[in-house]
């Protein structure tokens, strides 16, 4: 265990931003499912946008990787245009 009081601010501080972390990439998930399962190209197309500024923001925050980020618009975009 941390031995130090800047070491258990850390570990405090550490758990906290995990929490917050894990929530926005949960909710960006949740968006993704979302888009994938729609089957109306009209839907998908409104959701795409939101869709795309929140995995933007979270690979600026480095919580996912650019190149995740980049992989996962891809195949929301090939997604999107294999619609009818």
């Amino acid at each position: 265990m941390a031995n130090h009081k800047s070491a258990l601010k850390r570990v405090r501080s550490n758990e906290k931003r995990r929490e917050h972390n894990k929530y926005y990439h949960k909710t960006m998930r949740n968006a993704l499912r979302d888009v994938r399962s729609t089957e109306k190209k009209k839907d998908a197309e409104k959701q795409v946008p939101a869709l795309f500024a929140m995995i933007d923001k979270l690979a600026k925050r480095n919580i996912i990787h650019k190149n995740k980020a980049n992989n996962l618009k891809s195949g929301v975009a090939r997604h999107l245009n294999s619609l009818s």
